[in-house]
């Protein structure tokens, strides 16, 4: 296969593994967190430093536990490849919603700094370091929508988001 045309797998296959993360934190799915961490791989959030499978079981713990929802973008995803290697720059706005009143949101921009590896063919984190660039607090009033909010299919965490179901029947409901 031509060389640049593998760069471009590589990087899209390294960027489905940052979605991923990205959906099993908001969904709060351990396995998926999981997932995109190898075995061996090591996490750093700041506030929690270890093992990523130990980071899965911890944040999909404390997120459901502290959280109505969070919402986890990222953007900006720089991907260098060398082989079976890559490094990785991406920035994050992540939302989490706590629970209780009044309805406080934490909004933060932040950026993951990423070690990747392929192994058996298949791309994970060796390593992540997470860097704050800023963090405020929102108090969020409670109002009514412009419009009706009744007919919307409402998100869930794992295994009740519709998200679940789409992927396996194509039918959200």
């Amino acid at each position: 296969m031509n060389k640049a045309l593998q760069v471009l797998l590589d990087k899209q296959a390294i960027h489905e593994v940052l979605v991923r993360y990205c959906r099993g934190a908001d969904r709060c799915d351990e396995e998926l967190i999981r997932s995109v961490y190898h075995d061996d791989a090591y996490d750093d959030h700041g506030y929690w430093r270890g093992s990523g499978s130990d980071f899965a079981r911890f944040v999909s713990a404390r997120l459901t536990a502290a959280n109505l929802t969070t919402t986890h973008s990222i953007s900006n995803v720089l991907i260098e490849v060398d082989g079976d290697r890559a490094l990785s720059e991406s920035q994050v706005v992540a939302t989490l919603l706590r629970k209780g009143s009044p309805r406080l949101a934490d909004v933060m921009g932040a950026r993951y700094l990423d070690r990747f590896s392929r192994r058996n063919g298949e791309w994970k984190i060796d390593e992540r370091t997470v860097v704050l660039d800023w963090h405020k607090v929102e108090t969020w009033a409670e109002a009514d929508a412009p419009i009706p909010l009744d007919g919307f299919t409402r998100g869930a965490r794992f295994p009740a988001d519709p998200v679940h179901r789409f992927m396996t029947t194509g039918k959200p409901r």
